[in-house]
């Protein structure tokens, strides 16, 4: 799936080997699994579920069952495919008395920034008052969302996990 194409649900069930009033049940398993996230707790985004084929027994089936069996595929496609933890890669426009451009800089190298260029021009959310605070309120800047990228690896590692998880192996 495209990146930013946030999740897709699709059941290509035939002949009845899973009742329609047990899809949502699955639907259900896949959505908690996603919000719960498998890298630190975050959710998982750009998915796409296509349902093919199962089975349904009068005696043992439930909705919760579907639940769990749905979770426990999803588990288990996340380990084979690797997931990569995102983040959002923000773009900034500063606008700076020339005296305060190097703690502009350095502050900005600090958050892992690139420069791509510089401009004279007349005149995140927590940068504002940092901005500000070092810049004795002179500065200023414009942000927006430019993209989603991989996190590195390395600081992957170094970020605390949003939430305990608790891997369980379903067989399907």
């Amino acid at each position: 799936m495209e990146a930013g194409g946030g999740y897709e649900f699709e059941s290509k069930i035939k002949g009845g080997v899973v009742p329609k009033e047990y899809i949502p049940s699955v639907i259900k398993g896949l959505e908690e699994c996603m919000s719960n996230g498998v890298l630190a707790g975050y959710p998982v985004v750009d998915v796409r579920v296509v349902l093919i084929d199962g089975s349904y027994r009068g005696v043992d089936s439930s909705v919760l069952a579907f639940q769990l069996v749905a979770r426990g595929a999803f588990w288990e496609v996340m380990r084979k495919a690797g997931p990569q933890m995102l983040e959002p890669i923000m773009k900034v426009d500063v606008v700076t008395p020339e005296e305060h451009l190097g703690d502009v800089i350095g502050d900005l190298n600090s958050r892992r920034g690139q420069i791509h260029s510089f401009g004279y021009k007349p005149g995140g959310l927590k940068y504002v008052s940092t901005l500000r605070g070092m810049t004795k309120g002179r500065a200023s800047y414009t942000m927006h969302l430019a993209k989603f990228d991989v996190v590195p690896r390395h600081i992957q590692n170094q970020l605390p996990t949003k939430r305990m998880l608790l891997l369980l192996n379903v067989p399907m």
